[in-house]
């Protein structure tokens, strides 16, 4: 039955029925298209920001902390909520969620780029993140329910994914290009078409879907996500400066304690916010682990080499773009080379090929030289691109097909929680070890501006003698590649650990990177799948 256009049938995981899952047609597709739109746009928002840091520093003039904040406060406030908007998106409709942060994602970037102060910038940062919440689980939801034929799911995910790998590669070409003709403020403008686009195109190819039987709306579990969070990131950034040592660390206290609290209270509930049951089944927790763990590594390392090129190097930012393009744009293009090796490999042996090719690049930006490095960045970023793009696209599916049709909505969200928990905790954790280790080895005469931010240093290098100037700038040159050096190493030791994870995690070795759906609830009514009339 048919109400609308939202499509209210139900079946049952029992497909046996049907010697195979119903193909995606024209309008799947078509709406594969604008699903796209949302995760381009926040991966060109993470890249083009990475570029502006320079401009900001010298334009709004903040502190190291509010520089941190600027970067990561929406990944934060993002991944937060990603669980929240899920399972709102299981209630009230994917699509119409996705409507809704569409509009309030082009509102808040318009505050963003018209920002006066570094806490007006902030604000609008976590009005961002706000919004963004909305959009991203309801993106990969509808995916799920969109592409019932596995085949054409895990093609449809290689697309969905190289989205976002091709939205890093744009990100530096038109945020380059816009940074060397406007304001800083102008890369955040570039959502508002994309969010006219959404709005206007959505309603007519994406079919509504909800969970049926989504339970009761638990609102203290989304208080408790918060408090877990929020408390670990304040403490974190308050041990790398070295003030206030006890608060830090009862801040990093009180957030797991929370975090177990959380956990807790998932497990009592009929209806959890989250089903942290999902993390028993062994493809589904190695997966969503191993995104976490390489976004990690290399949306710091975006964040540190997009400063490396444009100050330590001095590479317009159009020109630093390009160096960096080789590497996303081979992410791209390995995310289709992963779905036809997933014909005759593992899951297990393409995550393991791909972790391999991101620590090689990782280990090779330890050896960073502080002069003409470009070439050397580009080779190093280009292995990463790679690795990634190998290892994401099968780790992509084994989530999605690991949960039930009517919780997509919350399964997606955990998977886009490692993604953008790993990022804003990339540049959280890593920019502060960066930062302590930058603000710490440079002379103790240094002006106080150019000890915040290598961009500071620049702008106190132009107020000194040119010979004063230099020798500041060869300094802080000095001690933010030598930083790199360091944060490349603890990305090495990452991926390290979580090679280990999947080597003794995946042991079935024929386990294949799309399992099919689990049908342990095959009495349990789920909404039907788009496409099916």
């Amino acid at each position: 039955m048919t109400t609308g256009n939202v499509s209210t049938e139900t079946i049952t995981h029992d497909n046996s029925f049907s010697g195979e899952e119903p193909r995606a047609g024209l309008r799947q597709w078509l709406g594969l298209a604008v699903l796209t739109l949302p995760v381009l746009l926040i991966a060109i928002d993470m890249t083009v920001l990475g570029f502006a840091v320079p401009h900001l520093s010298e334009d709004l003039s903040p502190t190291s902390a509010q520089m941190l904040w600027i970067v990561d406060v929406y990944g934060f406030v993002l991944a937060g909520l990603l669980i929240t908007m899920g399972s709102l998106g299981d209630r009230i409709g994917r699509r119409r969620l996705l409507m809704i942060g569409a509009v309030g994602f082009a509102v808040a970037s318009v505050v963003a780029a018209y920002s006066q102060s570094a806490e007006m910038l902030i604000a609008a940062r976590v009005l961002l993140g706000v919004a963004g919440a909305t959009l991203m689980p309801s993106t990969l939801s509808l995916l799920r329910n969109m592409f019932p034929n596995e085949s054409q799911r895990l093609l449809a995910i290689a697309i969905w994914a190289s989205a976002f790998s091709g939205g890093m590669a744009a990100g530096p070409l038109v945020g380059g290009w816009l940074l060397e003709h406007f304001w800083w403020g102008s890369v955040f403008l570039l959502a508002v078409p994309v969010m006219v686009v959404i709005i206007g195109v959505g309603p007519l190819v994406l079919r509504e879907s909800r969970n049926p039987e989504p339970g009761k709306f638990d609102f203290p579990s989304v208080v408790l996500s918060l408090a877990a969070m929020l408390p670990v990131v304040y403490g974190v950034k308050k041990l790398a400066t070295g003030d206030n040592l006890a608060l830090a660390l009862t801040a990093l206290v009180a957030g797991l304690a929370v975090g177990a609290w959380f956990v807790r209270r998932q497990l009592r509930l009929p209806h959890p916010l989250i089903d942290v049951r999902l993390f028993t089944i062994r493809t589904f927790s190695a997966s969503v682990a191993t995104n976490l763990m390489i976004v990690f590594s290399m949306v710091a390392a975006l964040f540190f080499l997009t400063q490396y090129l444009q100050i330590v190097l001095g590479i317009s930012p159009f020109n630093a773009g390009l160096v960096l393009l080789p590497g996303l744009a081979l992410s791209v293009v390995t995310s289709f080379i992963a779905v036809r090796l997933s014909r005759w490999m593992g899951l297990r042996a393409i995550i393991l090929m791909g972790l391999t090719t991101v620590l090689a690049g990782f280990v090779a930006l330890t050896q960073l030289p502080e002069s003409d490095g470009a070439i050397f960045v580009a080779v190093a970023f280009g292995l990463i691109g790679v690795g990634i793009g190998l290892a994401e696209t099968v780790t992509n599916g084994a989530i999605l097909t690991a949960a039930p049709p009517a919780r997509a909505g919350a399964a997606s969200a955990i998977s886009e929680t490692a993604y953008e928990l790993g990022g804003a905790l990339g540049v959280a954790i890593l920019g502060s070890v960066l930062s302590a280790f930058y603000r710490f080895h440079l002379p103790a005469e240094a002006p106080a501006a150019a000890k915040e931010t290598l961009g500071g240093a620049v702008n106190a290098s132009r107020g000194m003698e040119a010979e004063e100037g230099a020798a500041l700038m060869d300094a802080a040159n000095t001690a933010f590649t030598n930083g790199i050096h360091l944060t490349s190493a603890i990305g090495a030791a990452l991926v390290v650990l979580a090679m280990i994870m999947v080597a003794t995690t995946l042991r079935k070795k024929h386990m294949r990177p799309s399992p099919p759906p689990d049908h342990s609830q095959s009495d349990r009514p789920v909404a039907v799948l788009a496409g099916r009339e």
